[in-house]
């Protein structure tokens, strides 16, 4: 890329109405100038979408995967690139940035391999029925900023595979990585099929209550996402919401620490803990609770703080400023209501870093437990009785995912049975894959994403119902 950013809108790559600054999140300094989408742009990229939908819908399924594929590849022809802007503008580890340009193509890859087959309900002497899916027509993708390209590819692969059409906002602190994707598929996807417009967090309203916008496909957090649920219940719109979550993860008294400790730790602070999956609470039995703390402090104070760019970063920054200064108060929080472990700390540098931080002899009660930190503390809480752990882990509006760590599948098996979540890992904690559904418990969303599940969430269903 030549540092140019552009705007794709009804097959044109174009300038935006104004401008806006991307900062690095490691150094708080500008990477980039680029294209800031005004309402005028975001009405013409819906009506781009929807004049195209009649001929996409039109294509035959082989067609469509076959656009699906190219874009794979064209994502792959440019890991590289995309990996180090994505990690220059988002601030992860390049090998987690990497990961996530690797993952972006395979749910393209993937949904060229799902089919929307009509299915035979009844073929009897007195009716044939079949069950067929239909596309919605212009669907409105709006991506956070913690996996700008992964949680993108949740959603317009299987859009497109759907015969629907689709306007993607990117968030603001975060679109360069977007911009370069679709600068990439400018030619590989028919004009109108995709279009990406940037905003600075001001378009939202326009887009999700657009009435030419049949279904919006929405990720980020809880308070966001009521919003959202307001503007299309007054049009009756299709919708998926994938919010926040407060993910307890349960350590079972058979579990050996030192075994479990690097997969909790894993699960708890990946992306600097920036993630709606990520474990953000852990109950460990009394008996282990000093032997768990120490195992994960080890962990704690030996990742490696920094640049994602710089070899050995384990744990990067923040990845803006909002944010980072919501973390703090969850912090200050740990340091009022818990003892700390290890880290505890606000590195005095540039850039929006905090230390990884383990805190124990926290209660339910204290903001750091009951709410949604997305960063770099985790609680460790002990409790005596596992219905009693099982009962606190459940105690939340939230119900996005759970694990169990247990050295005995069959008891960890009976346990995540009895958790309220949308996913239970065991021994894990938030493992993605195309083919695997997500779909949020309680409070943490609405409708399903990813899989086959996530396809049908695009389509309308049409009976027909024959007599014979």
């Amino acid at each position: 890329m030549s540092g140019e950013y552009k705007l794709l809108i009804g097959g044109k790559l174009v300038d935006g109405d104004s401008t806006m600054n991307v900062l690095n999140p490691a150094t708080e300094t500008r990477i980039a100038t680029c294209p800031r989408g005004s309402a005028r742009q975001l009405n013409e990229a819906v009506a781009a979408a929807k004049k195209a939908f009649p001929k996409w819908a039109a294509t035959t399924m082989d067609e469509r995967r076959r656009v699906l594929v190219r874009v794979a590849d064209a994502v792959e022809s440019r890991r590289e690139e995309m990996a180090r802007l994505l990690t220059s503008e988002q601030g992860k580890p390049l090998g987690e940035a990497q990961g996530e340009v690797d993952l972006t193509a395979a749910f393209f890859r993937h949904a060229a391999l799902l089919n929307l087959d009509p299915k035979i309900l009844e073929d009897s002497d007195a009716r044939r029925v079949e069950l067929h899916r239909r596309p919605l027509g212009v669907i409105a993708g709006i991506i956070p900023w913690n996996f700008p390209l992964m949680i993108m590819a949740f959603k317009v692969p299987l859009a497109l595979l759907a015969g629907n059409t689709i306007v993607v906002k990117p968030a603001a602190t975060t679109p360069l990585a977007t911009l370069m994707f679709g600068a990439l598929i400018a030619t590989i996807v028919p004009a109108g099929v995709v279009n990406i417009v940037t905003d600075a967090n001001d378009l939202g309203n326009v887009l999700t209550s657009h009435p030419d916008v049949a279904k919006v496909a929405f990720t980020g957090s809880s308070a966001t996402g009521l919003k959202v649920l307001g503007n299309v219940a007054k049009s009756m719109k299709r919708f998926t919401l994938e919010l926040g979550g407060n993910d307890p993860g349960i350590v079972l008294q058979d579990a050996i620490p030192k075994d479990v400790a690097p997969g909790i730790f894993q699960g708890a602070f990946f992306n600097s803990g920036q993630v709606c999956l990520a474990l953000k609470r852990l109950y460990v039995h009394e008996s282990q609770y000093d032997e768990m703390c120490e195992e994960l402090g080890k962990l704690a104070r030996d990742a490696v703080l920094g640049d994602g760019l710089q070899q050995g970063t384990v744990v990067g920054p923040l990845q803006n400023a909002m944010q980072y200064e919501k973390v703090k108060t969850y912090l200050n929080d740990a340091h009022a209501n818990g003892k700390i472990v290890a880290g505890g700390n606000v590195p005095d540098r540039p850039g929006y870093f905090i230390q990884p931080t383990i805190v124990k002899d926290m209660e339910e009660g204290t903001k750091l437990v009951d709410e949604e930190q997305f960063g770099p503390i985790l609680p460790v809480l002990k409790y005596k009785t596992l219905d009693e752990a099982i009962a606190r882990a459940n105690a939340s509006e939230y119900g996005l995912g759970a694990s169990v760590w247990s050295s005995d599948r069959t008891r960890a098996k009976e346990v995540a049975l009895k958790l309220e979540a949308g996913t239970v890992f065991i021994n894990k904690h938030a493992d993605i894959a195309p083919h695997i559904p997500q779909a949020g418990a309680k409070g943490s969303g609405l409708g399903v994403e990813i899989g086959e599940e996530g396809l049908l969430e695009y389509t309308q269903v049409q009976v027909l119902n024959e007599a014979l």
